[in-house]
């Protein structure tokens, strides 16, 4: 009896459990909602253009409402990826989409800008000549621990609409790009050789972009005319262009704020591209390393409630926000900052007329509410000192600086007290071309409102220039400032 008891017991227990797995099948086949792209074609050899086979996965999963288009491991071959609403792009542990070579001709020809004039370069200008591009679309994500390889991309800035690099027609210029997207979710991946742009999103609300490695020689992020982001524990090597950007171009026809973009847990480089993925580290040896955190130079909108914290530099310039194109700049915030081998500036605050735009449009740039603290960089190029620049007769209003330590290399001399420094005016916002700056430590111009606290200069050479430099500045505070001066320097603070 005790035989046939258990007899039953067994069969009923592997009956309730073939049930159950046939259930927890089913449902996972229905709700997952998961499009592997091999079964529509995809090789994965590395060899075979596998972009058809994914697009057509796409197009199956938004014929069914969306879903996830997944890569197993492998290395794709790819043109132009048209991502769509309500789908999940993701890219597994080992796959690696590797941008095919120009010669294929594999990517979307760049879309018509409709006849309104372009102020802002090709690439902010044109979308669907990318590895991954959307437009006008909502939940979309791309996920994973898989890698972009943007090896066949341009990073030349040659774009024009249905023409690319001088006339051929088929060339990919960024890994990815988003226009007039909602609800972006950008999560994992690695993007090694991102083209002109790694990521670049215009017009785009409600996104997330959290753990994402980009190792590339051209920029990293470009965030232009978005509102309402967030950008977390990212690590960003680009030793030849910006690592994160924001921008307000004139790509959506109308000026359109960036506004409501918090960054935090970043790292920021300006290696040798790709020894930041090989993990050597290696220093660019020679000329202009640029790397940074920057607002601009497209600002024909401006940028609002910007708060970056929490973020390390190393080898690459520091922070710039740069409004030179009729916009405005307020309520910036900036904490939490270290910065290691510093390229030319470590904080660079400027408005100027540079007004690439409508030449109707008669307002200046403008600037205010910019709040920085707890900054500590060593080895600062002493080409600039901080820089805080507005236009004769527009200020910048009420600038912040606190708890800030920055170790210069010195080496500035007498002649340079009473440089005449150039006006930022029409010129290109970029401090290199202004030369050497009066002051070491905080040179500031047409500045109302400049609260300077708890603030330590030093250098290693010796330096003849004064700490502080003021001109045309009211209403200025300067409490707890620690900075030495040589002998025959007149003043810690020359006004």
């Amino acid at each position: 009896m005790f035989q046939v008891s258990r007899f039953m017991f067994e069969e009923r227990m592997t009956r309730h459990l073939l049930s159950v797995l046939c259930l927890l099948c089913c449902g996972m086949a229905t709700a997952a909602g998961v499009y592997n792209v091999r079964d529509f074609g995809a090789k994965g050899d590395g060899r075979t253009l596998d972009s058809p086979a994914i697009n057509a996965a796409i197009e199956a999963a938004v014929k069914d409402g969306g879903g996830q288009v997944l890569l197993p491991a492998g290395t794709y071959l790819s043109g132009s990826i048209r991502l769509k609403s309500n789908i999940d792009l993701h890219l597994s542990a080992g796959c690696t989409i590797l941008a095919a070579p120009a010669s294929m001709k594999a990517y979307d020809a760049s879309e018509s800008f409709g006849g309104f004039p372009e102020y802002q370069d090709g690439g902010h200008t044109y979308f669907h000549n990318s590895l991954i591009w959307a437009e006008g679309q909502t939940n979309v994500s791309i996920t994973g621990h898989g890698m972009i390889d943007g090896k066949g991309l341009t990073k030349k800035d040659t774009e024009k609409a249905g023409i690319v690099q001088g006339g051929s027609i088929g060339t990919g210029d960024k890994a990815i790009a988003l226009k007039l997207c909602r609800q972006v979710t950008i999560r994992d991946i690695t993007i090694y050789r991102g083209g002109h742009f790694g990521i670049i999103m215009t017009g785009c609300d409600l996104s997330t972009i959290d753990n994402v490695t980009i190792d590339t020689n051209r920029d990293g992020f470009d965030i232009d005319c978005c509102k309402y982001m967030t950008i977390t524990n990212c690590k960003i090597n680009t030793p030849s262009d910006d690592a994160l950007v924001l921008k307000s171009s004139y790509a959506l026809k109308k000026p359109v704020l960036c506004e409501h973009i918090a960054i935090s847990n970043c790292n920021i480089t300006g290696y040798k591209c790709g020894t930041l993925l090989d993990g050597t580290y290696e220093p660019e040896p020679v000329g202009w390393v640029c790397g940074r955190f920057k607002l601009g130079t497209e600002s024909n909108g401006g940028y609002r409630n910007i708060s970056l914290t929490n973020c390390t530099f190393m080898y690459s310039s520091g922070l710039a926000f740069e409004e030179v194109d009729q916009g405005r700049m307020e309520n910036i915030v900036v904490s939490n900052i270290t910065m290691s081998h510093v390229h030319h500036y470590p904080i660079y605050i400027t408005t100027g007329c540079r007004n690439r735009g409508p030449k109707e449009v008669t307002q200046p740039s403008t600037a205010r509410d910019i709040q920085i603290s707890n900054v500590i960089a060593d080895d600062c190029d002493s080409l600039c000192s901080i820089i805080v620049t507005g236009m004769p007769g527009v200020p910048i209003e009420n600038v912040w600086l606190s708890n800030i330590r920055l170790y210069f290399k010195g080496g500035g001399t007498k002649d340079l007290v009473d440089k005449d420094y150039r006006e930022q005016g029409t010129n290109y916002p970029e401090p290199k071309f202004a030369g050497w700056t009066p002051a070491y430590g905080l040179y500031a111009r047409h500045v109302k409102g400049l609260y300077v606290n708890d603030v330590t200069f030093r250098y290693e050479r010796p330096d003849y220039r004064p700490a502080v430099v003021l001109d045309d500045v009211t209403d200025e505070r300067i409490e707890g400032l620690d900075a030495p001066t040589e002998e025959g320097v007149a003043k810690m603070v020359k006004r």
